[in-house]
């Protein structure tokens, strides 16, 4: 039987992060040389192997837990030592700290024992120096031979890449059966009636040619005060800010321009939709960050035609790498910069707009108008490249994508008897962004006094009646959106939650909303926790599929933040009670994913068991959530704010204090019966209320969690 190479499991696993670093060990501390399990810098995993023992047995591991914004603890014990009663009398605590370039761990030995403890503790280190796609790939690299150092320690180096291992009064060994292997060993020596020792070592990476690094400062979003009688949305704002902090990077020509990474460990690098949704539903604590990945992506924006790569001129980048990124089991292989997204450009003109309306300066806004113009450009010509008035994507290449929007997998697109359709291929929610774009555009255009808008605004209006008459269809709860059309213009016949991307871009008209939202809520759409990615009722559903019926954590957010602005409280009430009650089963830091169970079936989510965790816009979704439960949307160039808080008697009283709106800080405050109110805002600003969209009629109202 031909042997499959799968891709490693990490739902189990410990993982710290200090980007451009990560490590990723079991629950009990240990780094073992299987699956992926390791040190990884900059798309190489640069340790494969840290195991602590004493007197060469493992300490049996009892906790683990974060300990700081990029560290983690484990509590272990060595219960063959000490007192020979059943209470364990020698505990080993090892706290791991990852750093911009490299790996501290501190060894806590304390013994409460009537007798002298004597023991040595060792650490088995290893290093293949594996890059990030063969490690997805479920496949392996030999162990590479450590090679001595000057300080007594010893070191890796390949490709450029340089690891070094220093141990504060350890001995080293290298030769014989440590060679590939090395050893870092201490004597311990406690007296009787208790005693301790502290026992470090670090790691350190060195690696000149890595194409992301750490930036020079720390994140200047703000960091609100929140209190809720839902004490949920607080410790996961908490949690979520420490991560998005860890997550941080930059070019290293650039490292003052921050971006967020996509998520760890397989897109630790800079992701078109990833940074730029980031980015947007970071809005609420201020535009530096929109700012600064505006302008990283701005300056790789496509400049010319090249198949090969999907560049464009005007097209924005799908993901950067040190190199070829290729998983030859599916057929995989992306050039080092790589533009196959058909919506990250629309992405990024949506997201210099929304910067703008939360005031980012003009100072700012200026640099990137040539950028926007580009962007426009690429929307209305290499976007539509048949000329039929709507956004598709194909990949020419034979070994790119084959599906282009955020459900990127090659089974994504299915008609509801489980078909999968075929390329070129024109998605639902791509044409929401489009249509947005366009709007957008036009008003930045306006603004700036340059020509075009009025051109935009009718490319807008054309493109929502090509919509309209092509995509909707009559599903199993009446009329529907297609997932997409298929490269015959048949309308994919799936529900997903694609068309919740819709709520919000203009292109649907209020009766049209209100159906979606419908569709939405009913029990195949929302019966887990969260918004399944697929109809449960549909021929290719399956609850841990990545795209066809499992959940994901920003597209779920995203959704309700559609909801909640357009005023379909119900459903959003249902997606953020989902959102909440995964943050508690997964300590607070959402995963990119999970399975679209039935939430009675387990009585809580079922992880994915290769998602990132950290993951960006999982992390910045707890922003958008809290956005949402105080309803605070601003338009500071019209010296207006609306508010409509999805906070009151449901979710309970909200008050943020640190908000930001054009670098003033706001406080909301939003009372259990839904009444909110908005102080020190800037002077200027007039506050109001959007217009309200009306309810589902009778019947249909979104299904609650209790």
């Amino acid at each position: 039987m031909t042997e499959r190479h799968l891709q490693p499991l990490l739902h189990e696993l410990v993982g710290v992060v200090h980007a451009p670093t990560s490590a990723l060990g079991d629950a009990a501390g240990q780094i073992r040389p299987v699956g992926v399990q390791g040190v990884f810098h900059a798309d190489a995993r640069v340790l494969s192997r840290a195991e602590l023992r004493v007197d060469d047995r493992e300490p049996e591991g009892l906790a683990a837990g974060a300990d700081g914004p990029d560290g983690a603890r484990f509590v272990s014990v060595a219960r063959w030592l000490g007192d020979p009663h059943p209470d364990p009398t020698v505990r080993v605590d090892r706290l791991r700290r990852v750093t911009r370039d490299g790996l501290v761990e501190e060894l806590h030995v304390a013994s409460t024992a009537s007798v002298g403890v004597r023991a040595t503790v060792s650490v088995d280190l290893g290093c293949d120096l594996a890059p990030i796609e063969v490690v997805k790939s479920g496949d392996s690299r030999p162990a590479l031979p450590a090679r001595p150092g000057p300080d007594g320690g010893f070191g890796w180096a390949a490709g450029g890449v340089t690891v070094a291992v220093h141990g504060e009064g350890a001995t080293a060994y290298v030769d014989g059966e440590h060679a590939t292997a090395p050893r870092l060993a201490w004597p311990v020596d406690l007296p009787a009636g208790g005693g301790s020792a502290v026992l470090r070592w670090r790691l350190t990476v060195t690696d000149p040619r890595a194409v992301v690094v750490a930036p020079v400062d720390g994140p200047d979003w703000a960091r609100p005060e929140v209190r809720a009688d839902d004490r949920r949305l607080a410790r996961l704002l908490d949690r979520s800010l420490a991560d998005l902090r860890a997550l941080r990077l930059a070019e290293p020509s650039h490292p003052e321009d921050v971006f967020l990474g996509a998520g760890v460990p397989w897109f630790l690098t800079l992701f078109g939709r990833d940074s730029l949704w980031a980015a947007r539903m970071m809005l609420p604590l201020g535009t530096g960050l929109a700012a600064s990945t505006l302008r990283v992506l701005a300056r790789r924006q496509g400049t010319r035609v090249d198949p090969s790569t999907g560049e464009a001129p005007g097209k924005i980048l799908h993901e950067l790498r040190r190199h070829e990124f290729a998983l030859s089991d599916a057929g995989l292989r992306l050039p080092p910069v790589y533009y196959g997204t058909v919506d990250a450009t629309m992405l990024w003109i949506n997201l210099l707009h929304d910067a703008w309306r939360w005031g980012l300066a003009a100072e700012q806004v200026e640099p990137l108008l040539p950028h926007l113009e580009a962007a426009l450009h690429w929307l209305g010509t290499h976007a539509d490249a048949d000329g039929d008035g709507l956004v598709e994507y194909v990949d020419t290449t034979g070994h790119g994508l084959a599906n282009q929007g955020w459900k990127d997998s090659g089974d994504a697109v299915r008609f509801a008897d489980g078909t999968i359709a075929r390329a070129p291929i024109v998605l639902a929610e791509v044409q929401g962004y489009a249509y947005e774009a366009a709007v957008n555009g036009a008003a930045l255009l306006d603004a700036i006094g340059r020509p075009g808008g009025d051109a935009w605004r009718e490319y807008a209006q054309r493109l929502s009646g090509r919509f309209r008459a092509t995509f909707w269809v009559d599903g199993r709860h009446g009329p529907q959106p297609a997932l997409a059309l298929d490269r015959d213009k048949r309308p994919v016949d799936s529900l997903t939650s694609n068309i919740g991307h819709l709520l919000g871009t203009g292109l649907l008209d209020d009766d049209e909303s209100t159906q979606v939202a419908r569709l939405l809520a009913t029990e195949e759409m929302t019966g887990g926790f969260g918004l399944r990615t697929m109809s449960r009722a549909d021929g290719g559903f399956s609850p841990l599929s990545y795209h066809c019926g499992s959940i994901w954590t920003h597209d779920t957010a995203i959704v309700l933040g559609g909801l909640a602005r357009t005023g379909l409280h119900d459903a959003a009430r249902t997606l953020a009670e989902g959102l909440l009650r995964t943050a508690e089963a997964f300590d607070y830091r959402l995963p990119e994913l999970y399975g679209g169970d039935d939430r009675d079936s387990l009585g809580r989510p079922v992880p994915y068991p290769a998602a990132c965790r950290p993951q960006a816009w999982s992390a910045a979704s707890a922003v958008l959530l809290l956005q949402a439960a105080v309803g605070l949307y601003p338009d500071v160039p019209s010296g207006r704010v609306a508010l409509r808080p999805l906070a009151g008697p449901e979710l309970g009283a909200v008050a943020v204090s640190g908000l930001r709106i054009a670098g003033t800080p706001v406080d909301v405050t939003v009372t259990g019966y839904g009444e909110v109110s908005l102080t020190n805002a800037p002077a200027h600003l007039a506050p109001g209320h959007l217009p309200t969209v009306p309810a589902p009629r009778t019947g249909t109202e979104a299904l609650p969690f209790r």
